[in-house]
């Protein structure tokens, strides 16, 4: 799948099957996985990053076409599409795996993610905590958090927390939906 004219981005706004969810329906996005990123345990499991002791964010990890979508639009999605004014929380999701985070993997989107954080300042009363921080390592999560909302869309939390963030993706971002 790994492709030289692809790129890589690495979100973490709360829970990954929302942030997976969304990001799966966006032009030039080749594929979205969710893991973990940003702590320091090797190959943690999920219940292992519950537990906070890990380090790391429920994260994903974007493989996108630059010639279809920018790295500076993918981050545009991201800031409206979670809250990264509440440290360590999105909604009734609390703990340090479900922080706002943006893990760079080259000078240049640290510089793009820094200038996207002064833009989604404008939109919040709150300042915004979007830790960024370099991608050292990707541990992709277990295998049923893959495609989580696609194959549970009636599961409560995925009706009443994932489903509002796509009705709100489509209200904002219906240009960069794919058909």
């Amino acid at each position: 799948m790994q492709n030289e004219k692809y790129e890589v981005a690495v979100l973490g706004g709360g829970c990954f099957w929302c942030t997976e969810a969304i990001f799966k329906r966006i032009k030039g996005v080749i594929k979205v996985e969710p893991g973990y990123a940003g702590g320091w345990k090797e190959n943690p499991t999920y219940e292992e990053v519950c537990t906070g002791d890990t380090g790391h964010a429920e994260v994903v990890r974007i493989i996108f076409d630059p010639n279809v979508i920018s790295y500076r639009e993918l981050l545009k999605i991201f800031f409206r599409m979670h809250d990264p004014t509440t440290p360590n929380r999105q909604g009734n999701d609390i703990g340090t795996q479900y922080r706002s985070i943006i893990l760079y993997t080259n000078e240049e989107q640290k510089k793009i993610a820094e200038e996207e954080i002064k833009e989604a300042e404008k939109l919040y009363k709150k300042p915004v905590v979007t830790e960024i921080k370099e991608l050292k390592s990707f541990y992709r999560a277990e295998d049923y958090h893959i495609d989580y909302y696609d194959r549970n869309p009636y599961n409560p939390y995925c009706m009443f927390v994932i489903y509002p963030k796509l009705v709100k993706l489509e209200k904002y971002f219906s240009k960069y939906l794919k058909v």
